[in-house]
């Protein structure tokens, strides 16, 4: 009896619902016919490294003593950072465009390295830390689908690769990461049409391609003691996430 009265609700008020979504009057309805268009972008993300710890290590110091090592390294916390840049979008077709996004990402990493085989007065592992401000400039090539336009929002999907150049990173750190990098890119995002202009929220998930670790830089630091600490490290791999912001 219970399942038969929620069946009749339902029935009762689908054509209700169905009237909800019927067509409204489109906001700026000739927008995505215009072969070739621009914006900004602002937003906010979050950096993530997965670094490779090479183990157990023995290291030779300037005075020919050869050490143990097994130190541990990881980011230990997110801080958020922000993107800022121009776009430009080609259109396809009805449901694909072409977009090319050049931006600049400014944001942090926290880096902790755990001496396993010392200890301090705790029993604790000795621990160094960095704190690396990062600085990337960009320019993403982003292929998006999107669904068929209904009253004034359009859903989409994206895949794209960006090439990014690293500004940051300097001699005194630990760790440094190269120069360039490349991401594959996923994301989704949704237009809406308001009066004036599109604006366009979008989440996308950002993993890199290459070994963004620079592992000649142990051999330039100036601080010979953090050198087991900069070669602890075999293998890095960036990855990011954002929320971004597109007003068309």
């Amino acid at each position: 009896m219970k399942q038969l009265i929620c069946l009749i609700i339902y029935v009762c008020t689908l054509p209700i619902s169905l009237m909800a979504q019927q067509r409204r009057v489109e906001n700026r309805p000739y927008t995505d016919l215009r072969p070739f268009h621009f914006g900004v972008v602002v937003g906010a993300h979050v950096q993530d490294v997965e670094l490779f710890n090479a183990g157990i290590q023995h290291i030779t110091l300037d005075d020919g003593q050869t050490i143990e090592t097994n130190i541990a390294a990881e980011q230990d916390r997110y801080d958020p950072g922000f993107v800022v840049g121009v776009t430009g979008e080609m259109r396809l077709n009805r449901h694909f465009q072409l977009r090319v996004v050049p931006a600049m990402y400014f944001g942090n990493r926290h880096l902790v390295f755990r001496n396993l085989g010392q200890t301090n007065a705790e029993g604790l592992p000795i621990e160094h830390r960095q704190d690396m401000k990062t600085a990337y400039i960009s320019t993403a090539f982003n292929l998006i689908f999107a669904a068929p336009r209904f009253n004034n929002h359009r859903p989409y999907l994206l895949a794209g690769i960006n090439p990014m150049l690293n500004l940051s990173g300097n001699d005194t750190h630990i760790l440094r990461f190269k120069r360039h990098d490349v991401f594959a890119e996923v994301g989704v995002g949704c237009d809406f049409y308001l009066p004036f202009f599109k604006l366009r929220p979008e989440l996308k998930f950002m993993f890199s391609l290459i070994d963004c670790l620079d592992a000649k830089h142990a051999d330039r630091l100036r601080d010979k003691t953090l050198v087991p600490y900069a070669r602890s490290t075999s293998k890095a791999a960036s990855k990011m996430i954002a929320l971004s912001f597109y007003f068309e």
